[in-house]
């Protein structure tokens, strides 16, 4: 019999007001792949600045963590899915061509059926 693959979904909502809450995602995240379990990040809110492209690359890194744009590639690098709240790029006239390569448009009934999905949900 195989063995079910255990889910985490991480919901980021910060972005470079509190860059050390915007790592938090990403850093338990790369721990959760580390542990071979799958890892979704979906950002909402402020978080989605953090999929615009060219946004990370002068943040300053938070919390004595690596820098975020080193998490976000290892994240994406090791098969991490990373989903947009289409409502919140809009509020911000963000373009999904803005977005980062890897991320993906979500809403919320795909995200909620993510959350149902995993065996647990963490809120940065």
């Amino acid at each position: 019999m195989e063995q079910k693959q255990e889910k985490i979904l991480y919901i980021g909502t910060c972005a470079g007001e509190n860059p050390e809450k915007a790592c938090m995602p990403f850093v338990m995240a790369l721990a959760a792949q580390a542990m071979d379990v799958k890892a979704t990040i979906a950002l909402q809110g402020n978080g989605v600045y953090l999929a615009l492209k060219g946004y990370v690359d002068t943040m300053l890194p938070g919390g004595g963590f690596p820098p975020i744009k080193k998490l976000i590639t290892d994240f994406l690098e090791l098969g991490g899915e990373l989903k947009i709240c289409m409502p919140c790029i809009k509020e911000r006239n963000i373009a999904e061509t803005d977005l980062i390569e890897g991320s993906e448009i979500t809403a919320g009934g795909a995200l909620n059926l993510a959350a149902i999905e995993a065996d647990a949900v963490l809120v940065y």
